[in-house]
Formats: C-alpha cells, sequence, structure tokens
C-alpha cells in the first residue's frame, strides 16, 4: 500500500468515525455537551454494576473511573474517536476528556461502544487524566481479558471494561490508542 493511499484511507476513516459519533456535539453548547458526556456516564456504569455484578467490588474499592463513548471504524486501516470523563471519587472532580484511536487491520466494519476504567490508586488515576494513556496490542490484549473475566481484578492498577452498544467488527488490529483532557473544561 503507498503512502497516498494510506494516508487518503485513514482521512476517509477518521472522517467517517467522527459521523458517526452522535455524541460529538461539535454545534452544541459547552453545558450541553458535558450533560450529554454525564447521561451516558451514569447509563454505562448503571449497565456496567447490572450486568457484571462482579464489578462492584471493584468499582466500590476504586479510586476514581472513566467512561468514553467510541465510535470505531475500520477498513484495512482503523480509526476512531469518542469522549468522555474522569472522575476523582475522593473528590468529585470531573475531567471531560477526548481519545483517539488509530492502527492497521484485517477486517471491515463499525462499531460503536463504551469503555469503562476503574482506577485502583490515586497515581495510576492521575496518570491517565495527566498524560493520557497509550494502548498498543499487548493493552488491548489486556483490555480483551478485563472484559472476558468482567474484570475480576485490577492488571497494573486498571480494570478496563467494553460495553458494546451497537456495530459488527471483524478485525484483528494492532492500535495506539491516547486520551487527553478536552476543552469542556475550561
Amino acid at each position: 500500500m503507498n503512502r497516498k493511499y494510506a494516508l487518503m484511507t485513514l482521512l476517509l476513516i477518521s472522517t467517517a468515525s467522527l459521523a458517526l459519533d452522535a455524541d460529538a456535539g461539535v454545534f452544541r453548547s459547552k453545558d450541553k455537551q458535558r450533560a450529554t458526556i454525564d447521561a451516558a456516564e451514569s447509563e454505562a456504569l448503571e449497565r456496567l454494576l447490572d450486568d457484571h455484578p462482579s464489578s462492584k467490588s471493584l468499582f466500590d474499592s476504586a479510586h476514581g473511573y472513566a467512561v468514553f463513548s467510541v465510535t470505531k471504524v475500520s477498513l484495512g486501516l482503523t480509526g476512531g474517536g469518542g469522549q468522555g470523563v474522569a472522575v476523582d471519587r475522593s473528590t468529585g472532580k470531573r475531567t471531560y476528556m477526548r481519545m483517539g484511536t488509530g492502527g492497521l487491520n484485517f477486517g471491515a466494519g463499525g462499531q460503536v461502544y463504551q469503555l469503562v476504567f476503574l482506577f485502583e490508586d490515586a497515581s495510576t488515576f492521575q496518570n491517565f487524566v495527566t498524560t493520557g494513556w497509550e494502548a498498543g496490542a499487548s493493552a488491548n490484549a489486556v483490555a480483551g481479558r478485563a472484559g472476558a473475566n468482567a474484570g475480576a481484578t485490577f492488571i497494573n492498577g486498571v480494570a478496563v471494561y467494553q460495553l458494546t452498544e451497537a456495530g459488527l467488527m471483524l478485525q484483528v488490529d494492532v492500535s495506539g490508542t491516547k486520551y487527553w483532557v478536552s476543552g469542556l473544561n475550561e
């Protein structure tokens, strides 16, 4: 695959991902965007605790958590994005964040899902908020095991759950994901 084709494909996937992200809220006020994120957070946490009862003990002991609504598109390359909120349970501080993912894969499709991160301690939570978390193939495997085992334990201070809303994704990919603080905190 030549570079020009790869760049055009990645641009197309990124554009499609943003178009599919119903919560992108580009033309809504910051208050409405935060309200949408907060509603998605409440729904995801309720669903997590209902669908995975073993997650309750981890949630109760977690220093903080983060919830992201994600849209991912795959067609030779994979790209996606989303937004969410990280909450420090000791202070109640809410930090609104964005995320983006991209990489190479074998497959095609689209998927909408929610990611819930539970952070075991203050330093792991703070590291996520201030520097983000970059995930690759090994982190995807950890996240997959955590989801399959219903997050029975913290792995390196984090438990990860993926709650699928809709979509079909037939792929094997190696991608990187980056999380960062959004402009909704201003």
